[in-house]
């Protein structure tokens, strides 16, 4: 992947910040030869660009999976089992909170809140909304996105 969409940024070194969240943005998440990119485009080490991906929780060093399911744990979803919607779905995908599938399908994540309270629990999955769930419907959401492929 070429990097030229850095050129609309400044190349000064206080503007890193914003080129890895435009490289985060075209991409999904911060490679490996992004973090080399970005250190050549802003002439700064490659350490220092890993360690400002490393420092702020909005950057992703892992490729995202096709489906991003997030689950919330805001505190309604926490009290109507979160945490078990959590487990069920990295059970049936043989994945942990902030991973990839091994065939990059799926991606799982916990997030603070996702504002839809009055439907807990609820994960989204692509940015749509799931909620009311049980361990029965979390399954069968997870087999029908598998479906799809």
């Amino acid at each position: 992947m070429g990097y030229d969409f850095l050129q609309k940024i400044p190349q000064e070194k206080s503007y890193l910040i914003k080129g890895l969240q435009l490289v985060q943005k075209k991409q999904g998440y911060i490679s490996d030869d992004s973090i080399r990119a970005c250190a050549e485009y802003f002439k700064v080490p490659e350490v220092e660009v890993e360690g400002v991906v490393s420092f702020y929780a909005q950057f992703k060093r892992t490729q995202p999976g096709k489906y991003q399911i997030c689950v919330c744990d805001g505190t309604a979803c926490h009290i109507k089992g979160a945490p078990l919607v959590l487990d069920w779905i990295a059970t049936e995908l043989d994945v942990k909170d902030g991973e990839t599938t091994k065939d990059g399908l799926f991606s799982l994540e916990t997030v603070a809140c996702l504002g839809c309270c009055s439907l807990a629990p609820v994960i989204s999955i692509n940015g749509e909304v799931f909620g009311k769930l049980d361990r029965k419907a979390v399954i069968k959401l997870v087999k029908d996105f598998k479906a799809r492929g």
